[in-house]
């Protein structure tokens, strides 16, 4: 009995077992049967490779791109978009088109294109302004903090160019971005012409007249030119204009990167200056190797630690009997030892009676009599070891030198305005109107031909409506005639 007992307990246990694996592998096998579960399973797998390969989470894009599409156009053209010519719309329907499908997709953010230019003008100023306003707050966090004002100087006189390069300077310094007092210094006198072209500018500017007339020769130009600047530091001290004493000559090509150095210097600084020299016989320019290649700039000479060490000149030494001595002569102009627009001064170093003006300067009173020697601004320095060179250490070229004038025989008009207009040298040969009507073709006269026989017919039929039209308005006119003869009587 008891040993059927247990074969009946072991069978059942058996049997119980036998049902659970079934279960399990009937739902093990309805799970792999499922094509859900297999496709995510797919997809889960193949996102897994391509994260591995991208190195981020696929599944995230997948999911952005899946539930985007609706919310933002497709970034993207094909080639036949990309092929087709660009239809732009009427500026009427400009501003509708842009409203209603004009987003990029930028990320996750989309952009509205603008048509451009802004079709309303009051926006695009107002724009401008903002973008002023914007560099001036950048200018007064990264520039410089309390900037000076700049002095400008500049010898002039009446010639053929002198429009020319006097516009030039003048445009230059409408443009620098500190307040400014531009000295102008007229040789013979002050004339109308200068004062015209020097109103314009709409500058604080101090025009005074230097006796002596420009001399022919360039040695002897040079020469009165440092004279007439001179008599522009007397006008500073004289004035007591507060700022940074700046040289800039008429023919001058100014940097404006020229008027952020000077700036920057304590009481006088060098900087370097190109030299320009032009020539008509080209073979004389020529260099060989021998001679090695020269450096055409003037300006301080540093050492490794960025202090002055001398002065780098313009070495002119081959230019020897072929230089241009009188304005007339077709030659290259050669400068000075070294031109004063290479010189930037702090205003107060003319200036008398000044509590912390230093010892190694002079005075200007030292000066008269002397004044056809003074070459550059070295001469008012005891020593020239306290100059700052400035321009990276006179690495960078902030002004350019040329002397380009005319012939002084040269005739142009008074302020360069044309009066009388000018005389016809070249009679025009074809004018905008015809003075006869141009020949018809053959054809088109046989057209209108027969145009005219087929209008006859027509006009013969209303020949009596014409002429009572016209006994119509002459007798109307007769009676208008007659009411105006009445009533000028009447009156």
């Amino acid at each position: 009995m008891k040993l059927s007992a247990l074969q009946q307990s072991y069978l059942t246990r058996r049997a119980n077992s036998f049902r659970g694996s079934a279960q399990l592998d009937s739902s093990a096998d309805g799970a792999v049967k499922s094509p859900a579960a297999i496709f995510w399973l797919v997809i889960h797998g193949l996102c897994c490779l391509i994260s591995l390969v991208l190195g981020f989470r696929f599944s995230r894009l997948v999911f952005f791109f899946l539930f985007s599409t609706s919310l933002y156009t497709a970034p993207f053209r094909g080639g036949a978009d990309i092929a087709a010519p660009l239809n732009v719309p009427p500026a009427a329907n400009r501003t509708a088109a842009v409203s209603t499908a004009s987003r990029v997709v930028v990320g996750r953010h989309g952009i509205r294109i603008r048509p451009w230019p802004h079709p309303d003008p009051v926006e695009v100023m107002k724009a401008h302004r903002i973008i002023e306003r914007v560099q001036r707050e950048q200018r007064s966090l990264f520039g410089v903090k309390n900037p000076r004002t700049v002095i400008a100087v500049t010898p002039t006189y009446v010639r053929t160019f002198q429009t020319l390069h006097l516009t030039g300077v003048m445009h230059t310094l409408m443009l620098v971005p500190y307040d400014l007092v531009w000295i102008v210094v007229e040789a013979g006198g002050v004339t109308n012409e200068t004062a015209s072209i020097i109103a314009k500018s709409g500058l604080r500017t101090i025009h005074v007249g230097f006796s002596p007339r420009m001399p022919n020769s360039w040695d002897a130009r040079h020469k009165l030119e440092s004279r007439m600047r001179l008599h522009a530091l007397r006008v500073v001290r004289k004035e007591k204009l507060d700022g940074v004493v700046v040289f800039a000559d008429d023919s001058n090509m100014h940097s404006m990167e020229l008027f952020d150095e000077a700036q920057n210097v304590k009481w006088i600084g060098a900087v370097s200056v190109g030299i320009l020299l032009h020539s008509d016989d080209s073979s004389s320019m020529v260099q060989t190797e021998e001679e090695g290649a020269v450096m055409p700039v003037q300006g301080p000479a540093c050492n490794a630690t960025d202090k002055l060490v001398g002065w780098h000149t313009f070495n002119s030494l081959r230019y020897t009997g072929r230089s241009a001595v009188y304005i007339d002569d077709k030659a290259p102009v050669l400068p000075t030892k070294l031109e004063w627009s290479g010189f930037v001064l702090n205003s107060r170093l003319v200036w008398k009676d000044v509590d912390d003006k230093p010892e190694w300067v002079k005075d200007l009173d030292e000066l008269d009599g002397a004044d056809e020697g003074i070459e550059s601004p070295l001469s008012l320095l005891k020593s020239t070891s306290v100059v700052e060179p400035l321009g990276n250490c006179g690495r960078q070229v902030l002004l350019w030198w040329l002397r380009v004038e005319a012939r002084t025989d040269s005739k142009f008009p008074s302020q360069w305005i044309i009066d009388p207009p000018l005389d016809i040298t070249i009679p025009s040969k074809r004018t905008p109107w015809p003075d006869t009507p141009p020949e018809l073709p053959s054809n088109e006269k046989v057209l209108i031909g027969s145009q005219e026989q087929t209008n006859k017919p027509s006009t013969r039929t209303k020949t009596p409506r014409s002429r009572r039209s016209r006994s119509k308005r002459k007798h109307d006119s007769k009676v208008i005639g007659v009411q105006v003869s009445t009533h000028s009587e009447e009156n």
